[in-house]
């Protein structure tokens, strides 16, 4: 299932402190020659920086990446220990036997591509009046050629499920690697035609119908480029819900069989369905109508090929790899075998391994202590609402309503889900298990139409390193997997803990109250409960916040995209904020012991700071530009804490500084 950008994550690029936390700061991770108002980061993170250089397996890695790999080696030791002979439909079966599977590359290799055969056949030989059977076959969790559908809570009714219809069907992920013209955007275009011809190459055709196949795809997918939403203009949700009946579908976009389409999906009592993007379906109504059946084959069997290629040979693994990693990331080569393996069972079995997670490895006792964590956040966000000179104490009391309804989930599910439906076989291809698995997700998906939102259900697995905020139900979840040291550390001082954990749980509080989350009422529902000219107020602080980020050079002459990540720098700015009012409410934020020589508040600030050290390739620093709400790491330090007048005081930052920003140039939102 894909969301409209509603689960608004804290951590996609949140890197964090190697090692355990002690007291004090680890002065290794500095670069002391470096004054803290010229650099903040490269003052804090440059040690780090230095003695972690990247290895070629990452386009990025920081701390965070770290944890996330001790988290992986537990993960690892964990399936490894099921063995291979557990009980036939088991949760252990399963998952070992998934992970075995992915193992076994001398299997995939002598079957080659026999695997898809097959499904390839089937395509090959579709008529025109097959398309819409063949789409909705491939959307049960295959791949989401032209579009894609899916079922989630409406955004003006939380309670209530409804079907969703999303633009899709660019496989580079982005409207502007199809239309720019700079020379990286020209690189990865030609990488992703010469991967298409790779691909039908290896499944059994020959150059020149690769080639021409490569040509129609790309043609296929800049036509829904040239028609998809921007950045900017995906972060709107109001301009997404465009309520549609069957009758408005079939006399809207009659080149999709949408009868067929949604009979052969499986799903029953479809009624009220929400076009995202109109525009982008129209076009795909003018493709359907307009293509040879050849070509519509071709793109079709394309995603098919894309969707396996990485659960196929070695061949078709190193071209998915060549492209999406070394061409789009900078990657120089790929992980070792087990992680790769490990992360099928991990996504597809998700809380299956959460629950054998959470068992061995995740402590009760953190779950105590992040619930009083979080209640004193609350407490410091509300002060912080009920202390706001921008808005009217009528928008303040619905927000303060909204905060104090705020759901919280920490660790892992009260209900564990049901995997008895789905079978992994041994015997079977790798990517025949996959699909399985991927299909059994989908029709899970599916099925809840018609059936009350479940807001219980978890967003992220148990053994995650992330966070979310989702609008739709009011809730903020921090799962086991970040819940350890050093995210986490009850052994650590105060101001590590609120520098780290404390500003993760104050960023995704603040996501209710961001350009996108403020949208939605304290139940979840999209409603305006804001006077005009508070609206008016936190637009102009907003934009001018938008601003300090856009006017950075991230890579050659490219800027940031302040209004892409609006939302999350929001939520830094808010949760930093937040955090620290919570610090100072704490002995030791009250006190003025240094240690190391660092005062708390110094301290509080390098905490932070560190949470995003990493190195990163120029070519992913490129690529998140254009595809990831979160700014890079550099300027969620430098250009957020520039805006806090502690920060100043706690390192002497003054004006002529690099890092000194004029008191009339700095925002305040939350």
């Amino acid at each position: 299932m894909k969301k409209i950008m509603l689960i608004l994550t804290a951590l996609s690029s949140m890197t964090m402190m190697a090692g355990s936390l002690s007291k004090g700061v680890d002065r290794a991770n500095l670069d002391l020659s470096v004054s803290p108002g010229e650099n903040f980061y490269q003052y804090a993170c440059g040690g780090w920086m230095k003695a972690n250089p990247l290895d070629p397996q990452y386009a990025r890695f920081g701390t965070f990446d770290q944890l996330a790999e001790n988290n992986r080696a537990q993960l690892k030791e964990l399936i490894q220990n099921l063995g291979e002979n557990n009980p036939r439909g088991s949760l252990a079966q399963k998952v070992s036997d998934l992970y075995l599977l992915g193992m076994d590359s001398a299997r995939r290799n002598s079957e080659g591509y026999e695997p898809l055969k097959a499904d390839l056949a089937t395509i090959q030989s579709l008529k025109k009046e097959d398309i819409a059977k063949t789409i909705a076959w491939m959307h049960r969790g295959v791949a989401s050629p032209f579009f894609d559908t899916f079922v989630m809570a409406d955004l003006k009714n939380s309670n209530d499920n409804i079907f969703y219809i999303n633009p899709s069907g660019i496989g580079l992920g982005d409207r502007d690697y199809y239309l720019e013209s700079d020379a990286n955007t020209l690189k990865v275009r030609k990488a992703y035609m010469d991967y298409i011809a790779t691909l039908f190459r290896l499944t059994g055709n020959g150059k020149g119908k690769a080639a021409k196949a490569a040509k129609s795809i790309l043609k296929i997918e800049t036509a829904l480029a040239q028609v998809a939403m921007t950045r900017e203009e995906s972060r709107d949700y109001s301009t997404q819900y465009n309520i549609y009946s069957i009758d408005d579908l079939i006399k809207e976009f009659p080149a999709i069989d949408w009868n067929s389409y949604i009979q052969s999906l499986g799903v029953e009592g479809v009624q009220k369905i929400c076009v995202c993007h109109p525009k982008s379906i129209a076009k795909v109504n003018e493709l359907l109508s307009s293509l040879k059946l050849e070509e519509i084959k071709d793109y079709m069997s394309f995603k098919l090929m894309d969707a396996a290629s990485s659960f196929l040979s070695d061949e078709f693994e190193q071209a998915h790899f060549d492209m999406y990693s070394r061409a789009m990331s900078g990657k120089q080569v790929m992980q070792p075998r087990w992680k790769r393996a490990l992360s099928v069972p991990d996504n597809l079995l998700g809380e299956a391994v959460g629950e054998l997670y959470v068992n061995k490895y995740f402590p009760e006792e953190s779950k105590k202590k992040m619930l009083k964590l979080v209640e004193n956040l609350k407490l410091a966000l509300g002060e912080h609402i009920a202390g706001l000179t921008w808005m009217s104490p009528a928008t303040k009391v619905n927000a303060l309503v909204k905060l104090n309804s705020f759901t919280v989930k920490i660790g892992y599910p009260d209900k564990w889900r049901d995997y008895s439906g789905i079978d992994i076989d041994r015997k079977l291809p790798y990517w025949a298990n996959v699909k399985a698995a991927r299909q059994f997700e989908a029709d899970y998906q599916y099925s809840q139409l018609n059936k009350p939102v479940d807001k219980d259900r978890w967003q992220m697995t148990p053994q995650t390193v992330n966070a979310y905020y989702d609008p739709s139900t009011n809730e903020i979840c921090f799962p086991a997997g970040i819940l350890q040291a050093p995210y986490f550390d009850p052994k650590a001082d105060d101001a590590s803990n609120y520098g780290a954990i404390g500003v993760v749980i104050g960023h995704e509080m603040t996501h209710g109250f961001d350009d996108q989350g403020r949208n939605f009422d304290q139940n979840g529902n999209m409603i305006d409960w804001w006077t005009k000219e508070d609206a008016d107020k936190f637009k102009v602080l907003a934009d001018k916040l938008a601003d300090q980020y856009s006017e950075v050079i991230v890579a050659d002459d490219v800027h940031a995209n302040g209004k892409f990540t609006l939302g999350e720098n929001i939520a830094d700015h808010g949760g930093l904020r937040v955090a620290y009012s919570a610090f100072k409410k704490t002995a030791e934020g009250n006190s003025e012991e240094k240690i190391d020589g660092f005062t708390p508040d110094q301290r509080f600030f390098l905490s932070y700071a560190n949470v995003w050290a990493a190195n990163i390739t120029k070519e992913e620093i490129l690529r998140r530009t254009k595809v990831d709400p979160h700014a890079l790491g550099i300027n969620r330090v430098n250009v957020a804490i520039r805006n806090l007048e502690q920060f100043f005081k706690a390192f002497d930052v003054k004006a002529g500084d690099k890092m000194f920003r004029e008191e009339a140039d700095r925002v305040i939102i939350w």
